[in-house]
C-alpha cells in the first residue's frame, strides 16, 4: 500500500509540476534550439573542427543558463584527446622475396618498427575456410607480438584488418603488442619487416551538465544525444552543408529541453546527467570516453535520444526503443504513460542492429539499461546523412510531444521508485 500511495503521490505531484513547467517544453523552444544547432553557421558540426566548437559553446551556454552543475570545475566541456597513427612507409621481405606494401598491415604504437625471424614473434595462420573475424579476434586477445599470414582467399577482406589500428585515448595509452598481417600463406625461414609511422593527436569534447539528486546522489540517470554530424561536403545544387537537423540536432535539442524541464521541477531523487556526445559519427568515441568516467553499477538508466524529428512508422505520438527486449525499461516507460495518447514500441528495425550503433551501446555492454529512443524510419528515411537533413523537414510540434513523453515516462525512474533490470552482458553480441 505504501508503494501504491507513493506512486499515486508522485503521479499527482508530476501532473501539478508539469502544469507549472508546461512552458519549458514547447514548440517555440524546440524551434529555437533546433534552429541554432542545425544552422548553416554551425557548418555541419563535424567532430574535431572549429565548427563543432561553436556548437559546444552554444550547448554549454544553455546548460549554464539552466543552472546545471559543470562537469569539469567551472566548465561543461569534458575534453579528451584521441591519438591516430599514420603509416608513412612499410617494407617486407620473406626469404629474399619482396612483399607488396599493400599486402602488409602493421598494428603498432611504435614510431619505427623493425622485426625479423630473431625478434621472438609468434607466427599464426588464418587458413581458407576459417572464420577470419573470430581468428583475428583470438590473435589480438593473445596480447603477444605476432606475425599473421592470411590466406589469399581473404584478399577482398584483407584491407579491413587495418580497422584494428583504431584511435586510442591519450589518457589511457597502454603498451600493446605489435601485430603484423601479411597476405599469403608463407612458411618462411627468414623474414624482415620495417615500418615507420607518425601519430596525430585530435582534441574532442563532450558537453555535460549535472543536476544532483536529493536522496540518491550516487545513482545516475543519463539523458544523451550526439551533437556532431558530417560537416561540409561537395556542393550539390548550391548546398554543401550537412546540417544534421534530425541526426542528431533533434536529440541534442531534446536533451537541452529535458534539462530545463527537470531543473524547473527540481524534485529528482537520483542525479541526472545531461550529455551531448561528440564523435558519434566517426566511431562513438565521445560516449566511449564518457562511459569510462562512471561506475556502470551506479548508472540506473540511460535515455539516448537520436533522430526524433520525423514521424515514426506508427505516426505521431509514438517512438521506438532499441533493445526493448533486453531490459524492462520500455515497459516502465509505457506504464508511466498510461492514460496518455503516446506509445513506445520495440525497435522494428532489428535487422539493422541499431542497439549497437548509437551512443547507448558502450554502457549497455557493461550491463546498464541503456536504450536509444528514436522515430527514424530506417528503411525509408530520405534525408538520413544527406544535405537535405534540414530544419524545414522536421515536425516541431511532434518533437515537443516526444520530449514531453520522455519526461513523463522517466518520472518513476528519476524518483527512485522504479529501477530497470540490467542488460545481461552474456547475451550481448
Amino acid at each position: 500500500m505504501k508503494k501504491v500511495f507513493l506512486l499515486f503521490s508522485i503521479g499527482v505531484s508530476f501532473i501539478a509540476c508539469a502544469q507549472k513547467t508546461g512552458s519549458v517544453i514547447n514548440v517555440k523552444e524546440v524551434q529555437r534550439v533546433e534552429t541554432a544547432l542545425a544552422s548553416d553557421d554551425m557548418r555541419g558540426r563535424k567532430a574535431g573542427t572549429p565548427d563543432i566548437d561553436r556548437a559546444a559553446q552554444f550547448i554549454a551556454g544553455e546548460f549554464k543558463k539552466t543552472g546545471l552543475q559543470p562537469v569539469n570545475g567551472d566548465s561543461y566541456l569534458q575534453e579528451f584527446i584521441m591519438v591516430r597513427s599514420n603509416m608513412r612507409s612499410v617494407k617486407g621481405e620473406i626469404d629474399d622475396y619482396e612483399l607488396d606494401p599493400k599486402n602488409i598491415i602493421v598494428v603498432s604504437q611504435e614510431e619505427e618498427l623493425k622485426m625479423d625471424e630473431k625478434s621472438g614473434y609468434e607466427v599464426q595462420y588464418v587458413k581458407e575456410g576459417e572464420d577470419i573475424r573470430k581468428r583475428v579476434s583470438e590473435i589480438m586477445a593473445m596480447k603477444k607480438n605476432t606475425l599473421v599470414f592470411i590466406d589469399t582467399g581473404f584478399n577482398k577482406m584483407f584491407a579491413r584488418l587495418g580497422g584494428f589500428k583504431r584511435p586510442y585515448f591519450k589518457s589511457e595509452k597502454k603498451e600493446s603488442p605489435n601485430v603484423i598481417y601479411v597476405l599469403g600463406m608463407f612458411q618462411p625461414k627468414e623474414f624482415k619487416i620495417k615500418a615507420e609511422q607518425s601519430f596525430e593527436e585530435s582534441k574532442y569534447a563532450n558537453v555535460v551538465g549535472v543536476l544532483p539528486g536529493r536522496s540518491r546522489k550516487n545513482e545516475y540517470v543519463i539523458f544523451s544525444g550526439h551533437y556532431d554530424h558530417l560537416g561540409v561536403g561537395k556542393p550539390q545544387e548550391g548546398d554543401s552543408i550537412y546540417n544534421g537537423a534530425n541526426d542528431d540536432a533533434a536529440g541534442t535539442t531534446a536533451v537541452i529541453l529535458l534539462a530545463k524541464h527537470f531543473k524547473k521541477l527540481n524534485n529528482n531523487q537520483r542525479t541526472l546527467v545531461f550529455v551531448a556526445f561528440t564523435a558519434e559519427e566517426i566511431g562513438g568515441f565521445g560516449s566511449q570516453y564518457f562511459s569510462k568516467q562512471y561506475d556502470p553499477k551506479q548508472v540506473m538508466a540511460m535515455f539516448n535520444i537520436e533522430m526524433i524529428g520525423t514521424d515514426s512508422k506508427w505516426g505521431k505520438n509514438s517512438a521506438y526503443i532499441t533493445g526493448y527486449e533486453k531490459t524492462n525499461m520500455g515497459k516502465i516507460l509505457q506504464k508511466n504513460l498510461k492514460g496518455t495518447s503516446f506509445s513506445f514500441y520495440p525497435d522494428p528495425y532489428t535487422d539493422q542492429n541499431l542497439f549497437y550503433r548509437s551512443d547507448n551501446a558502450t554502457l549497455a555492454r557493461l550491463g546498464v539499461p541503456a536504450h536509444t529512443i528514436s522515430t527514424s524510419k530506417m528503411d525509408n528515411e530520405p534525408n538520413y546523412h544527406q544535405l537535405s537533413d534540414e530544419v524545414k523537414t522536421l515536425d516541431m510540434k511532434n518533437m515537443a510531444a516526444i520530449i514531453e513523453a520522455i519526461a513523463a515516462s522517466s518520472r518513476s525512474i528519476i524518483s527512485g521508485v522504479d529501477t530497470p533490470t540490467r542488460v545481461k552482458t552474456e547475451d550481448l553480441k
